[in-house]
């Protein structure tokens, strides 16, 4: 099966096309390709083009929901091409179409969904509508050719963060998903955002924090680690710690050099990583799972891979996270979400509509 997937819903608009471990051993066998049997790396990425918007919000701060429609619909079509174009098929080689349905911008939403109804009506082919947190959930069930790797074994942990969303996740299966901890105000990027504004480090600020963290003293500025609810609670809490950073730089002012401004980016970023931390070992040991996956775009954070890598390591766990373009948001993700729900004999009708917030 060749799915399409259609991602619209924030500020990247994106198309990909992935196909299963059958389609690709059929592919492989007409090209004279060595075969691949073993599915265990995921599905097969045919193409995978994102079109991102980052520098046209960057002089506003934050995304503006209506022009991210309009940058929308003038790029859904050249994205599409260029998927055709990178894949080396034709529209008639889709057997199914994937398209995020929520949650998100509502007018972003509507884009990709409209154009992945109107392409599966035409092609008389599948729908399914994706939960956008699904797809974070289920990017490392993608194959990556440049370092393949097993998939995460079920049940495992998912810890999920992102701009939008930070919450723990039990997955017990494809289309399974119990949440066990979510954030109680901002989520973990959201934070990283915007203390990075208030240090005039730009939009998006969580990749700069990330990389001047790398040269910082984490132990130079003390700053709080919320641990919310009662012994045992898996919530998390991120304002208190961005009122922190605010009061400090009202009653010390911007940082006066390089190093102060590396020192207290690492500061701030490791009070985030260890609240991650020690909230999601917390939910591993409660749960008695020996498997965490990190996803959302968060998980492009260096300092977080890095501790919960050396958590699980320490620990005899199993990690797993996608590769960084993965982590974002993406129309991979959405697809390999769509073609197992697809499997699983679910089907949307062409009255699928979009919705701004939608539980998982």
């Amino acid at each position: 099966m060749r799915v399409l997937g259609l991602e619209s819903s924030c500020d990247e608009t994106a198309c990909a096309i992935v196909e299963s471990a059958q389609q690709a051993v059929e592919s492989a066998q007409h090209n004279g390709a060595p075969v691949i049997t073993d599915d265990s790396t995921g599905l097969r990425v045919l193409a995978d083009v994102i079109s991102s918007q980052i520098q046209t919000h960057a002089r506003f701060g934050g995304v503006v929901p209506e022009i991210a429609s309009r940058h929308h619909l003038i790029n859904l079509i050249p994205v599409l091409d260029e998927a055709f174009a990178t894949s080396g098929l034709g529209l008639e080689s889709i057997d199914a179409i994937a398209v995020t349905k929520g949650p998100g911008l509502i007018g972003a939403l509507l884009v990709a969904l409209q154009a992945g109804k109107a392409i599966a009506f035409v092609r008389d082919i599948p729908l399914i509508g994706v939960h956008h947190l699904e797809g974070h959930l289920l990017a490392t069930f993608l194959r990556n050719p440049e370092a393949p790797s097993p998939v995460p074994p079920f049940p495992h942990l998912g810890l999920l963060v992102s701009g939008g969303h930070t919450s723990l996740i039990l997955v017990e299966g494809f289309g399974r998903y119990r949440t066990l901890g979510a954030t109680r105000d901002d989520a973990a990027g959201e934070a990283f955002d915007k203390v990075g504004k208030m240090l005039g480090l730009g939009y998006p600020a969580g990749p700069a924090i990330d990389r001047l963290a790398q040269d910082g003293d984490p132990t130079s500025v003390t700053l709080p680690r919320p641990m919310l609810g009662p012994k045992g609670g898996l919530d998390f809490s991120f304002s208190g710690l961005k009122t922190a950073m605010a009061d400090h730089l009202k009653r010390n002012g911007p940082p006066a050099d390089p190093q102060a401004l590396a020192s207290l980016c690492a500061s701030f970023q490791t009070a985030v990583v260890e609240q991650l931390v020690r909230k999601t070992l917390l939910a591993l040991q409660q749960r008695r799972v020996g498997a965490l996956v990190l996803s959302g775009g968060v998980a492009c954070n260096r300092g977080l891979r890095a501790a919960l890598a050396a958590m699980c390591l320490e620990r005899g766990l199993s990690f797993y996270v996608a590769p960084p373009r993965w982590c974002t948001d993406n129309a991979a993700m959405i697809a390999c979400a769509g073609y197992h729900r697809l499997r699983a004999g679910e089907r949307s009708d062409l009255t699928l509509n979009a919705s701004a917030t939608l539980p998982l």
